[in-house]
């Protein structure tokens, strides 16, 4: 199956032989969003010794990339994980850390949003997806990725050969910012240390980032988008790939074809031999 039968077998682009092609997106292009009011905020800087801390881009780090043909991109933490103070990281399952964020009162989110996202799948799975902040959907169901760019990335994920009951998928915050506007930077300091335990307890082989956001919370970067995608970045020792969000590919089809590559790679990196310093 090529690239385009693909992808409109993952709801994406129609058939467009017979009429002019959508050009590609330039390399870093950021996504257009419509609800989006302002680019991004620079990804929170947090002193070490604060109680809510994430950790900081190792600055000259190295790393190989696990596939020869694709280079190696950014570093987050060693290979092994990091002991943390954030009570976050006393939580020893993944279902306590859902019953701690449905009590959660670290930012405001909580009392506007109307169920808590904490995140959904299998509680070892290999292949774990992480994107942005719950939308109007999954407020109302309380589960991510249930309105319409969820249903894209449902299809995506078994374009690969996968269900989402094999992936584990969460988001950055896991409350509703209010309008679906753009998550503030205090939350998402205060929201993250969930997320990085969760990737603690489930342990995958491969995390794929979905949007700006994640992206640049996981690899504490302002690099767009573009200029992130196409590398094999190491996340406490994971292979971790970007690509778009579903919701930006549901309004820019030119960008379902890079987005099929990335998903393309993070399935190679599933698929080949593990190594010991991986697991």
């Amino acid at each position: 199956m090529n690239w385009r039968d693909a992808i409109r077998a993952a709801g994406g682009a129609p058939d467009t032989r017979g009429r002019a092609a959508v050009p590609p997106a330039q390399p870093d292009q950021e996504e257009a969003m419509p609800k989006r009011k302002a680019g991004p905020p620079a990804a929170p800087v947090v002193p070490a010794d604060s109680p809510i801390h994430v950790p900081v881009t190792q600055q000259g780090a190295t790393a190989e990339s696990p596939l020869e043909d694709v280079p190696a991109g950014l570093v987050v933490g060693g290979a092994s994980r990091a002991i943390f103070e954030d009570p976050a990281f006393k939580l020893n399952s993944l279902e306590e850390i859902a019953a701690t964020v449905a009590g959660c009162r670290r930012c405001p989110l909580y009392a506007t949003a109307i169920n808590p996202v904490p995140g959904t799948g299998h509680p070892d799975a290999d292949f774990m997806i992480v994107g942005e902040a719950p939308g109007a959907n999954e407020d109302e169901q309380g589960e991510p990725f249930v309105g319409a760019s969820g249903q894209l990335l449902t299809k995506i994920i078994g374009a690969i050969g996968l269900a989402r009951s094999d992936v584990f998928i969460a988001n950055v915050l896991k409350h509703r910012p209010p309008g679906n506007r753009n998550p503030l930077p205090e939350e998402v300091t205060a929201c993250s240390p969930y997320l990085v335990r969760q990737i603690e307890l489930v342990r995958p082989k491969v995390i794929l980032a979905l949007g700006t956001f994640a992206a640049q919370t996981l690899l504490e970067t302002k690099l767009t988008i573009g200029k992130l995608r196409g590398q094999i970045h190491r996340y406490y020792g994971v292979p971790l790939i970007v690509t778009y969000h579903p919701a930006a590919l549901l309004r820019n089809p030119a960008w379902k074809r890079p987005t099929w590559e990335d998903v393309q790679l993070a399935r190679r990196i599933l698929d080949r031999p593990q190594p010991a310093a991986d697991a």
